[in-house]
């Protein structure tokens, strides 16, 4: 399905109710599996991730040899390869055909160590997986932390469960660390005995308890990234974001920061965050996202559409998402104009001098990071069509709903 948005050149003024965390959703799903604990969840992330995840969790605790597909989520098939060589039984973990080209050897190794049983089902080093589920003694195990903070965050999940325990070790300057630190501040709140020693994390066997029947998500942060962006594109517009709190467990919840340069005040009220419009205080953008991956797309279209030239480092991880998101990028913003010099952790834009006289089509690349970030760009060069714009499901259903609620962009289905 695709989407063609025209500015509708207004003043907005509107308040957007963000599902919850996909990250803490899915820790506090598999934690309360590793648990036992039937906690009552509320506000969980409307992402196709959290959905599949749930639907998978289901699926296991019935017990038996099953195949459980998790199609594109990432996330699922790190949490679940841990998660199921711990579970009595056989399993296959499977996915996307893009799924199957995303590298898990290092979690996959580190749990074969500890005495898991996992073979590959097709290419060494990648999905589909053979799972033997048992019970794990667990012990010691160094993690090359350069990779994917989801490895290490997969192993402290399910480190409970290990009679001996887990010791983990990250070596390497680490990527995306506020979402160990995430798992950490989950583990502890859970009750789960934790020991930090700078990269070394030690996690006792224990019981998960929570002082209360009720666990209620934060809203996610990567989601408001969009409307931060609107914001700074729109010539007048006020957003309130619900259930966006501070302090926050989040990485991405730096976005006050970054968009504070990029004419953006932030207001935080007992209803969540308001964002107002305001002037932009630089002329050249740069900033290292290594500890926060997901919206450096988002950045890097508001940069473009502000005609701010920027430097976009600590993107190592991006080529290893739904597709090749420092290769996507490139090609999409080169299609207004820009001109944009890549690396493999890192991108430099430089806008252009670009009027658009007919509509721009926007590839998503069966990501949905790609639709939701080139959207707000409407508002600068006019008619856009975002082609396949029904990825956005992935980790924000609402998104088409809500933006056309907003007023803010006309949308119609094309």
């Amino acid at each position: 399905m695709n989407y063609k948005l025209t500015p509708a050149y207004q003043p907005v003024d509107v308040a957007i109710a963000l599902s919850g965390s996909k990250s803490i959703s899915n820790r506090i799903l598999l934690l309360n599996a590793v648990g036992g604990m039937h906690l009552l969840l509320r506000n969980l992330s409307a992402a196709q991730d959290t959905v599949v995840l749930k639907q998978a969790l289901d699926q296991i605790q019935q017990g038996g040899n099953a195949c459980i597909d998790i199609h594109h989520a990432g996330t699922d098939m790190r949490f679940l390869t841990a998660y199921l060589a711990c579970t009595p039984g056989e399993w296959v973990l499977t996915g996307s055909d893009r799924m199957k080209q995303r590298p898990i050897g290092e979690l996959v190794a580190a749990l074969v160590a500890l005495g898991a049983d996992i073979d590959y089902l097709e290419q060494e080093g990648f999905p589909p997986l053979k799972i033997k589920g048992k019970h794990l003694e667990g012990g010691r195990i160094n993690i090359n932390a350069t990779v994917s903070s989801q490895f290490i965050s997969a192993l402290l999940l399910v480190a409970p469960l290990f009679k001996k325990g887990l010791t983990l070790y990250a070596q390497g300057e680490p990527v995306s660390w506020p979402y160990v630190q995430m798992t950490v501040n989950l583990l502890k709140q859970l009750g789960a005995l934790v020991e930090e020693r700078g990269m070394e994390i030690s996690v006792s066997y224990s019981a998960l308890h929570y002082a209360h029947n009720v666990f209620v998500v934060e809203s996610d942060w990567s989601s408001a990234s969009y409307w931060f962006s609107f914001v700074a594109l729109a010539p007048d517009a006020q957003v309130t974001l619900t259930h966006l709190f501070t302090p926050s467990w989040q990485a991405d919840s730096v976005l006050p920061d970054i968009y504070s340069a990029l004419g953006v005040q932030c207001e935080y009220t007992s209803g969540g965050l308001t964002l107002y419009k305001t002037k932009v205080a630089l002329q050249r953008f740069e900033y290292d996202f290594t500890d926060c991956p997901d919206i450096a797309q988002t950045v890097a279209v508001t940069c473009l559409g502000l005609g701010i030239p920027a430097m976009l480092k600590g993107l190592q991880t991006l080529k290893l998402k739904e597709t090749d998101r420092i290769t996507a990028l490139k090609n999409e913003l080169e299609k207004f104009g820009a001109r944009v010099d890549v690396t493999a952790d890192s991108m430099l834009i430089e806008p252009g001098g670009y009027s658009a006289n007919e509509p721009v089509r926007i590839k998503t690349y069966n990501d949905h990071r790609m639709a939701m970030c080139m959207a707000p760009l409407a508002l600068r060069y006019g008619t856009l069509i975002i082609e396949d714009g029904s990825v956005t499901d992935k980790s924000y259903p609402d998104f088409w709903k809500d933006v056309a609620a907003s007023g803010i962009v006309n949308v119609e289905v094309e």
